[in-house]
């Protein structure tokens, strides 16, 4: 017996891409093990957003290299982004490492592994061919939810960002193959699926043909078995009214929008290459709470990027109040080595950063405690997901807006049980509710 073990770094799309992996060392004879210590092969797919992930990674490898003394026949693989981005310097960093495969590429691992084991020499394969994404299976993690990949790349070029030159260039899966792996996901049993893309707005736009993200939400309608469907991620430039149509005429699209803004200045928003207003922006929001009903509404926001002023700032502050998120997640700026901000003159010092982050967290906080005080004494539907990881005597769920909720732990209720919960506190982070039988 054969044993193989993933590390998974960075995105969903990765988490996704380590579940295609799996499928195809299992058909090919590997078992799946917890014990790193036990491995035959071991694949690190890899996340290079930030520097400080690399550098993370990097880390993780050099540990492993004890592992390939003990064991010469150890096979170490670094798939991902990181693997596309450093490309052949990975060997030179670490020589103990035998195969670099590229974000375009996961579907070799079998022959690059045999490869490996034939010649004994590193093996790399790192070439994009942007003009067909391989239908492969997956091994899903989740025992009542599954990843399923709708297209891969992105075309936006957004100045502070790695993905475009890591992943390439949009492309997309047709629907047919999409509905096919929603329908058998259906027959497993699986209730919850979430749509990946870099982009899921722009969905089908390579197609030209008409087709896009609406059409798609359409064809997914009445699948059996199938309760719940996210998607992410979204982008303002691409999401239009007709999709936000598509997605309020669902019965099963969740009343969840994760739409980005990043700023709240558009004098950043241009330079961060984003292509729309924050204008424009609000009037998306306000056309998807109109026709969504109890909508939840989260965000991405950088602080600090390049040449922000105190005035961009309060404009970005300006925004949370406006838009009335739900949650927002916050970053500071940090350079990306390869991007276009990167060497941008007018840099923000570090502790300016940090004070507008907290000023940021500050105000969201007072928004997300006050929205989800509101949801007191309102009953949910929930999916069970098992115990919390604070408290063994409390499990918990999510309601159709993927608010945790925490209820006590009750005998008769399994993981992916589908129940109604009161909702009896808020907190600022998570909610506290009660079963309803």
């Amino acid at each position: 017996m054969k044993f193989y073990y993933i590390y998974t770094y960075g995105c969903q799309m990765n988490e996704s891409d380590s579940e295609r992996l799996a499928k195809q060392l299992e058909d090919s004879g590997y078992k799946a093990t917890d014990d790193v210590n036990q491995a035959d092969l071991i694949i690190l797919n890899t996340c290079c957003v930030r520097e400080t992930a690399e550098n993370k990674i990097y880390g993780r490898i050099g540990e492993l290299k004890h592992l390939k003394e003990k064991n010469k026949n150890l096979i170490i693989a670094i798939t991902g982004c990181m693997a596309q981005k450093n490309q052949a310097d990975m060997f030179k960093r670490a020589p103990h490492i035998d195969i670099v495969l590229g974000t375009h590429n996961i579907q070799h691992i079998n022959e690059m592994i045999a490869e490996v084991q034939r010649t004994h020499k590193h093996q790399m394969n790192i070439a994009m061919d942007n003009s067909v994404l391989p239908e492969l299976e997956a091994k899903p993690g989740g025992s009542f939810f599954a990843w399923v990949p709708i297209n891969n790349g992105c075309n936006k070029f957004c100045t502070y960002c790695i993905v475009p030159h890591v992943r390439g260039r949009e492309i997309s899966r047709p629907i047919s193959a999409i509905v096919e792996d929603v329908r058998r996901l259906g027959t497993q049993g699986y209730k919850e699926i979430t749509l990946l893309g870099q982009n899921v707005n722009s969905y089908g736009l390579d197609f030209k043909n008409g087709t896009d993200f609406g059409t798609l939400v359409d064809a997914l309608e009445g699948i059996p078995g199938i309760e719940r469907i996210r998607y992410m991620t979204s982008h303002p430039q691409d999401m239009t009214k007709s999709m936000i149509d598509a997605l309020a005429r669902s019965s099963v699209v969740v009343p969840q929008l994760h739409l980005p803004v990043q700023s709240g200045s558009n004098r950043i928003l241009k330079k961060m290459n984003r292509h729309y207003t924050v204008e424009h922006y609000l009037d998306l929001l306000s056309y998807a709470r109109q026709h969504i009903p109890d909508l939840t509404v989260t965000t991405d926001i950088i602080v600090g990027f390049p040449g922000e002023t105190d005035e961009d700032f309060k404009g970005t502050l300006d925004l949370l109040h406006k838009a009335d998120y739900d949650m927002a997640y916050t970053f500071i700026y940090s350079k990306r080595s390869g991007t276009p901000a990167a060497t941008m003159d007018e840099q923000v010092p570090d502790e300016i950063k940090k004070v507008r982050l907290q000023q940021l967290m500050d105000v969201q906080n007072e928004i997300s405690l006050r929205k989800n005080k509101a949801m007191e004494g309102k009953t949910y539907s929930l999916i069970v997901e098992g115990p919390s990881r604070t408290d063994e005597h409390m499990w918990f769920g999510r309601t159709p807006g993927n608010k945790m909720v925490l209820f006590p732990q009750d005998e008769e209720l399994h993981i992916g049980d589908t129940i109604k919960a009161r909702i009896v506190k808020g907190q600022t982070w998570v909610l506290y509710g009660t079963p309803i039988k």
